[in-house]
């Protein structure tokens, strides 16, 4: 023991022979931590490496400069698996004592065989591979990870505790009996294996026992057999000792025995044999299992990966498109633009409505759009002109949708004229659009109150039957003497001339629209008249 304030060696004196410091409570403190040590060792020695493990832990607390108890220490921890908290101790140690210390021979041991110790690293981190697996819920898979394990370092506590409460957690308590009293032989006094198997009993019912086993024989314990000597066994309270019989066997009786232990021989040799290439069998299969789930595992990762690769390249392909249509349009309406303002320049103000329908107004600039303003206010009665003569055309040709269609470009140019909202419902009515045509003769009836578009309009609203028929509101009121009368399916009277109370401008009554459109059915191959 040496001084803790100048490092001479002490005598039983109570101060430092060479500095005159007071050692006595140095002297006790170490003394404690000595006491410790011996008890840490004392359990160590019988297995219960826990206690020694505490014990010795307290020993280095009062006194870590004591070379004894670390590496001690070391050991036990190596005992039970634990490697790198083993080389942390020898390595402290070491550089505390670097001569004339066993804990450098202990690393130099472990440093030598380089295999064993890489194997120990690979357990340790299988081990954590497999708490993500039970953290992930794939116990089964971790199972035959963790036997792998503990046939590669059959020391690993940790790895036998894992097991035991996977095992635990599918209601498997023998397996878990089993291995836990693995773990005990390792360690006997350790709090998780004793915990654990105190569940297995609770569970099970079954007290586990992890003394060794006593054979007796109707009440009496066998204590010692030796060879060629007498068998002492206990009878209750007594002592009783048996000498050795001696018997003669004839040649019969040893071919017996001799073909008997033969067929014994056989036996364990196939029982031993079986298993063993079973479990062999086994291992590589679950080996398998586990390299082939690796991969499985992999090659799903890759293959997400790159679909989400596939669908960034096809937004980002949408988007190049998307805006590759906007530019064309854009230049599309530009274009036409120019066109129409050329048109309008020269004077041809329909070449200019024509054209003037293909601009976008919401894809154009500021000053385009005043440019597009300006032109369109010039040509608006020449498209809206052009609009009626084009649904005219294609209402008395029979085709509607497209009569529809421009009727109401035209009607969003000027919705003032009653000649083009009567075309429109007409169309619809011819159609079959019977909603619709309800909708176009009540604005008609509220645009234009009080003249004869209206009430011929009240008329069709009123009237279902002469709404879905194809006859005129005009031939089931007037007679048929009325200048203009018709039926359905007839020519109209000539409409060159005006009837009486109308001037030039209003429509023939004979028309089916009230306005002057040919006086029998729309859709009857007559035009319009102006």
């Amino acid at each position: 023991m040496n001084c803790m304030n100048c490092g001479a060696p002490l005598n039983k004196s109570p101060y430092c022979p060479s500095c005159g410091f007071h050692v006595e409570i140095q002297k006790k403190v170490w003394y404690l931590s000595n006491i410790y040590y011996n008890q840490g060792l004392d359990k160590a020695q019988i297995r219960d490496l826990s206690g020694a493990i505490d014990l010795l832990k307290r020993s280095l607390k009062y006194n870590k400069l004591n070379i004894q108890a670390r590496n001690l220490l070391g050991l036990v921890y190596f005992e039970t698996g634990e490697a790198v908290a083993a080389l942390s101790e020898w390595v402290i140690s070491k550089n505390i004592m670097p001569e004339n210390n066993i804990a450098s021979e202990y690393i130099d041991r472990l440093q030598e065989n380089a295999n064993k110790l890489d194997v120990i690293n690979q357990t340790i981190k299988k081990y954590n591979d497999c708490l993500q697996c039970c953290r992930r819920g794939s116990e089964d898979v971790a199972v035959i990870q963790l036997k792998k394990i503990l046939n590669q370092n059959p020391k690993l506590i940790k790895g036998y505790h894992l097991l035991a409460l996977i095992y635990l957690k599918q209601e498997e308590y023998e397996k878990a009996r089993k291995i836990l009293k693995k773990a005990a032989k390792i360690d006997k006094t350790n709090s998780t294996t004793l915990r654990f198997l105190k569940e297995v009993d609770e569970q099970t019912g079954t007290m586990t026992s992890l003394e060794p086993r006593k054979w007796s024989f109707g009440g009496r314990d066998r204590v010692k057999v030796e060879k060629g000597q007498s068998v002492a066994y206990q009878s209750d309270n007594d002592l009783v000792i048996q000498p050795p019989t001696f018997r003669e066997s004839s040649m019969a009786a040893t071919l017996l025995n001799l073909g008997f232990g033969f067929l014994v021989g056989a036996c364990l040799v196939w029982f031993l044999m079986v298993p063993a290439n079973t479990q062999k069998i086994n291992r590589e299969a679950n080996e398998k299992v586990v390299s082939y789930s690796n991969t499985m595992a992999t090659q799903s990762a890759e293959l997400k990966k790159m679909e989400e690769e596939i669908a960034q390249s096809q937004e980002t392909v949408s988007s190049a498109q998307e805006q590759i249509q906007q530019a064309d349009d854009k230049v599309t309406t530009y274009e036409n633009l120019i066109k129409a303002y050329a048109a309008f320049q020269s004077g041809n103000f329909t070449s200019a409505a024509n054209v003037l329908k293909n601009v976008n107004s919401d894809l154009l600039s500021v000053d385009a759009k005043e440019i597009y303003d300006s032109i369109y206010a010039n040509v608006k009665s020449t498209m809206k002109k052009e609009m009626k003569t084009e649904g005219e055309v294609a209402f008395y040709q029979k085709d509607y949708a497209a009569a529809i269609e421009a009727f109401q470009k035209a009607l969003e140019l000027d919705d003032s004229d009653g000649e083009v909202w009567n075309l429109l419902a007409h169309s619809y009515r011819m159609s079959g659009d019977f909603e619709k045509a309800k909708e176009t003769f009540q604005s008609i009836v509220d645009k234009f109150p009080g003249t004869k578009k209206a009430s011929t309009a009240k008329k069709y609203i009123d009237n279902e039957a002469l709404m879905k028929s194809g006859v005129t509101a005009d031939t089931t009121s007037s007679s048929s003497t009325e200048a203009g009368d018709t039926t359905g399916g007839t020519t109209g009277a000539d409409n060159s001339q005006p009837q009486e109370g109308q001037d030039n401008s209003q429509p023939d009554s004979s028309s089916p629209t009230g306005d002057n459109t040919p006086a029998e059915d729309p859709g009857a191959g007559e035009g319009a008249q102006e």
